[in-house]
């Protein structure tokens, strides 16, 4: 016999060999049952015990002795639809406790580092995370951009600025004060595009872009390294100090000819 669908349906191989027995015997002790299923004494009781909370099995009282008995097989087929019946009604419970779930999974604190290398990690860094987590009409933020700049990333910052743009995503950008007003006017010319000078002297030669819960420190020279902090609490605290240096710098004004 394949007893194949009474396991999917739920029932433990030891509780196929004690219903096939029961079917066979009818009404009976342990002791024959345990001889026809070869199941040991020491664990039949609680079989049967979970048999009758299935429904699968009944027992009776005679002259002081336990008697269980096979009910009819169809049985089975309705332990199944209240299985079913209750897994829908857990699933329509955990469905309800989803927004709940959810809630605590991002008002939670979490905490990633990771590093990238060379000049494909950066890019990796940048786009590839960023717009994966910014939705049309956010924006996001970089401070202290140096003023050199290599032709492959001035290439690659107008391009990503492209698919900024596409995507539907703003810009703030503050650059160090030596930077080339060229590259300011190059980059305000792109669509959602706010770049200023710092309003300090201060140089340094990595620069910080901060978005939603992410942080991350770029150095593009002389070591191409950018170093991503995913923390809400410092991703907030680079923010504030975003926007302090913001309030103090002015807008950009082109040079006239």
């Amino acid at each position: 016999m394949d007893i194949s669908g009474l396991k999917e349906a739920g029932l433990t191989e030891g509780e196929i060999k004690v219903y096939l027995a029961l079917l066979e015997i009818g009404s009976s002790t342990t002791g024959p049952i345990i001889e026809k299923s070869c199941i040991s004494r020491s664990i039949v009781y609680q079989i049967l015990e979970k048999l009758m909370q299935k429904g699968l099995v009944s027992k009776v009282i005679k002259e002081k002795t336990n008697y269980f008995q096979a009910t009819e097989p169809n049985k089975i087929l309705e332990y199944i639809d209240r299985k079913e019946k209750g897994v829908e009604e857990n699933r329509k419970k955990v469905e309800n406790l989803l927004p709940e779930l959810l809630l605590k999974q991002k008002t939670s604190i979490k905490s990633e580092t990771n590093m990238y290398f060379g000049f494909e990690g950066i890019k990796t860094a940048v786009s590839d995370h960023l717009y994966s987590k910014l939705k049309k009409g956010e924006e996001f933020y970089c401070l202290g951009v140096y003023a050199f700049q290599q032709e492959k990333y001035h290439n690659y910052w107008q391009k990503d600025h492209r698919k900024r743009i596409k995507a539907g995503v703003k810009i703030k950008i503050m650059f160090n004060k030596n930077t080339g007003k060229k590259i300011l006017e190059n980059r305000n010319s792109f669509k959602g595009c706010d770049a200023r000078y710092m309003p300090t002297d201060v140089k340094t030669p990595a620069w910080f872009l901060t978005y939603k819960d992410t942080t991350t420190i770029i150095l593009q020279h002389p070591t191409e390294i950018a170093v991503e902090i995913i923390n809400q609490d410092i991703a907030d605290s680079f923010q504030a100090y975003f926007n302090e240096f913001w309030k103090k710098s002015k807008p950009f004004k082109k040079q006239k000819l």
